[in-house]
């Protein structure tokens, strides 16, 4: 039988230090597609997870029981992710697929079997998004991120960013409305 995580978390408190590998098996998948979206390569990401991972497990113990790991834990990887992404060169922070089996929330262009006006379509989709999301923020991306393609709750999404649920929802209406205006002369030409 699992344990829920703030189990895990007493018994690693009280010396299992194995035990949290259960957390990191867990929550990795999770916190490396954040990552990725948020810092825009594998590389970076798996930075990321690790280092989300090393600042939790020395902190465990100013975990409280009261709030759920995983907020806690995704607020560490945000900020691990927007410490990382603040010393590389500014990019785009979303992760959009070529693949032809995206992963879940994940943006798909045009497959190998598209016509030629359809990848060229898809080339500007994708300059027009990655332009977009330079434009926003770190809460407003961060927000858009989690809200948007990772599907969490506005409660959630306060949480991790460490502000009020109003601020939360003001942050998501200006990344929408800043995204809507940066994609919509190219969705004009659909």
């Amino acid at each position: 039988m699992q344990q829920n995580d703030a189990a895990v978390v007493a018994q690693v408190l009280a010396g299992d230090r194995e035990a949290f590998g259960e957390l990191v098996e867990r929550h990795s998948r999770q916190i490396f597609r954040v990552a990725f979206r948020v810092v825009g390569n594998e590389e970076d990401a798996e930075e990321v997870v690790q280092e989300t991972f090393l600042r939790a497990y020395k902190r465990l113990d100013r975990f409280e029981s009261r709030s759920s790991f995983s907020t806690w834990i995704y607020r560490i990887a945000v900020n691990c992710a927007i410490d990382l992404r603040g010393k590389r060169q500014p990019g785009p922070s979303l992760q959009i697929s070529e693949d032809p089996e995206p992963g879940e929330h994940e943006i798909q262009l045009a497959s190998s079997d598209a016509s030629a006006e359809q990848h060229v379509f898809g080339g500007q989709v994708k300059k027009r998004i990655q332009s977009a999301m330079a434009l926003l923020t770190e809460t407003e991306r961060t927000a858009f991120i989690l809200r948007h393609m990772e599907g969490k709750s506005i409660e959630e999404i306060a949480a991790v960013l460490g502000i009020r649920s109003n601020s939360t929802k003001n942050s998501i209406f200006r990344a929408v409305k800043k995204m809507r205006k940066a994609l919509e002369p190219v969705m004009q030409h659909q």
